[in-house]
């Protein structure tokens, strides 16, 4: 019998533009638009890929702050979203959802 070996998929590692952050994070709020968790964990996906000090220096929060709040296990505020969104050079926007 073989053993089948497995390793931890970091998606950080794929996330190289700012495009890609954008993609993701989007596919992600499509997926699971009601989970803030899940969001939450993408958007510290993408901070992990563009390098969580550097994050934490341009919105003014700790390194510690900043990953508690990106988690996953905790719901971080609307202002850290979009001091988060803005230190990765992506932005917030709103569109209006199709009705079905």
């Amino acid at each position: 019998m073989t053993r089948t070996v497995t390793t931890l998929h970091d998606v950080a590692e794929h996330l190289h533009t700012v495009e890609d952050m954008a993609a993701y994070l989007e596919a992600c709020m499509e997926e699971a638009p009601s989970d803030a968790t899940f969001i939450a964990k993408a958007l510290g996906d993408i901070v992990r890929a563009k390098g969580m000090s550097e994050v934490a220096c341009a919105d003014g929060q700790s390194w510690d702050c900043l990953h508690r709040a990106l988690s996953g296990d905790h719901n971080p505020t609307l202002v850290t979203v979009l001091k988060v969104l803005g230190a990765v050079g992506l932005r917030f926007r709103v569109e209006a959802a199709s009705r079905q």
